[in-house]
């Protein structure tokens, strides 16, 4: 399904896994990720990054945002079985996958676009999501926040695809929710330029 959004190219798969291949994917993955919780700075005051996170690639593929530096661990059987089954998809052959664990609503990321020099001018983000349902939100760049704002719900084995300009024109994040939820994993294949 194509997200009809100006100066993006967004597309969403609902059901790329089914729900039980899914949830098989989510006990793999969180059992066998080395999770690690990060420090950013922000302002000058450090803080914990609100949820875990793990970085996967090719040998030598490093990654820096928000002035976090990671090394890529090597792939997993779990990540090549996912990476394999979107890339003829996405028609691109990823390098490196960003990993996050949202344990809780509360954990989350804030307003960011995939925008780091690394990634090349325009670059195309695969994003699977596996566990608890999740708000994802894009607000444009160029208007005040609400002005130009889309919202999807990110179920249980979707594949959302991000390519051409989207990066360069909006923000996404996965807000805080106080409702009772599971826990999530997100994963979020790249191509770095090196």
């Amino acid at each position: 399904m194509n997200i009809p959004l100006p100066d993006a190219q967004i597309q969403v798969f609902e059901n790329h896994f089914e729900e039980q291949q899914a949830l098989q994917l989510f006990n793999r993955l969180e059992s066998n990720i080395p999770w690690v919780q990060n420090k950013i700075r922000f302002y000058g005051k450090e803080s914990l990054v609100p949820r875990l996170e793990s970085w996967h690639g090719d040998e030598g593929m490093s990654y820096t945002y928000s002035g976090i530096s990671m090394q890529a661990k090597p792939w997993t059987e779990e990540l090549l079985e996912i990476k394999h089954s979107i890339e003829p998809i996405v028609e691109t052959t990823f390098n490196s996958v960003l990993i996050n664990f949202y344990r809780d609503g509360k954990d989350r990321v804030a307003w960011h676009s995939d925008d780091e020099k690394e990634l090349g001018e325009n670059p195309v983000i695969g994003s699977v999501s596996l566990g608890a349902e999740r708000r994802f939100k894009l607000r444009h760049k160029r208007y005040k926040e609400n002005q130009l704002s889309h919202e999807i719900m990110l179920n249980n084995g979707s594949l959302l695809l991000m390519s051409g300009t989207t990066q360069h024109n909006w923000l996404h994040e996965i807000p805080r929710t106080a409702k009772p939820i599971g826990p999530r994993i997100n994963l979020t294949f790249r191509v770095i330029k090196q």
